[in-house]
């Protein structure tokens, strides 16, 4: 089988795509014949040794796949050879095969396209935990989406409205404002030329907003929490700006409000049944047309590396697929 591999650190040109044996299954394991692999800024990092796992090498960047099952393992039950799934990996799915624990797989619905479905689960899969586990977003509540434009961000601007929420899409320009709106948000916030609390403030009455979806950080995340509602939940994503930000904690003493972590790669391995309930979720909206994950580019195999310089350049609207 061919398959793209990191054998020293560096940058996406460093990547080569290689033959090897086609891998055998453990009793609780199955090979999958991968037909889609969906990409993540943090495919960049991991290459260089710059993320919180590093591989054993040589591996393969792509943490998750969809697929048909090609191999079963003795003491697999509940699926068959030829079945349709995805799972999450971690790493190593831009190949043509690929090992994964059968309590990581998840069923692909009829109708659902191997390359969407590939897609759901990092920034999908993040954000329904973040918004329904962690940020318990009811209908008709009011979510702030900072960096919206971005992959978390689209897919909370989506499952915000699939959840029955009031969803105020906020980014950074015009532009990225311009295509959040394809979304379906309810209001938007260019908060490179506007106050972003100070809008918050007017499109909420003043009340402020219910819940904060924040994978930005740095001075914008002040900003959200100062215009949380009472009660409110303020959801910390990530930091894309680079900066860690220190936030006042009387803040949240004044409104009551919570500041809340999500860990969803932690969560995946305590929680692998809730991590299934909501994949399975996101790929019924996605068969539905409830949600609609965008695709950028789909590339080729041995083009890899130049999706994962796009990615390293923040270069892309939506996700980055290899089909093998």
């Amino acid at each position: 089988m061919r398959a793209v591999l990191s054998k020293q650190p560096g940058p996406p040109s460093s990547l080569v795509v290689e033959t090897l044996d086609r891998p055998e299954p453990g009793p609780d394991e199955v090979v999958i014949a991968v037909e889609a692999a969906s990409l993540n800024f943090f495919d960049t990092l991991i290459i260089q040794d710059r993320y919180q796992y590093r591989p054993e090498r040589p591996f393969s960047p792509g943490a998750e796949c969809a697929g048909r099952i090609a191999a079963l393992g003795a003491a697999v039950t509940g699926f068959a050879e030829g079945d349709r799934v995805v799972a999450y990996v971690a790493w190593g799915a831009c190949r043509e095969y690929v090992v994964a624990k059968a309590i990581a797989l998840v069923p692909v619905p009829d109708g659902v396209d191997s390359a969407i479905a590939a897609t759901v689960i990092v920034t999908y899969g993040t954000t329904l935990y973040a918004l329904r586990d962690r940020g318990d977003l009811k209908p008709g509540e009011t979510l702030a989406v900072l960096g919206a434009s971005g992959g978390t961000g689209q897919a909370a601007v989506e499952i915000g409205k699939a959840m029955g929420a009031r969803v105020i899409a906020c980014a950074s320009s015009a532009d990225k404002l311009a295509f959040t709106r394809t979304l379906g948000p309810d209001d938007g916030i260019d908060y490179g030329s506007e106050d972003l609390k100070e809008r918050l403030k007017a499109l909420t009455g003043g009340k402020g907003v219910d819940v904060v979806y924040d994978p930005v950080g740095g001075a914008l995340a002040e900003q959200a929490l100062r215009a949380c509602a009472w009660l409110g939940r303020f959801l910390v994503i990530g930091f894309a700006s680079g900066d860690i930000p220190k936030m006042p904690l009387n803040l949240a003493l004044l409104k009551s409000c919570d500041i809340r972590g999500v860990f969803w790669g932690a969560a995946v391995e305590r929680d692998p049944d809730g991590h299934r309930r909501n994949v399975a979720q996101l790929l019924d909206w996605v068969a539905e047309g409830r949600i609609k994950p965008h695709l950028d580019t789909v590339y080729g195999l041995e083009e890899t590396a130049v999706a994962l310089d796009r990615l390293a350049a923040r270069d892309v609207r939506g996700k980055l697929v290899v089909r093998p």
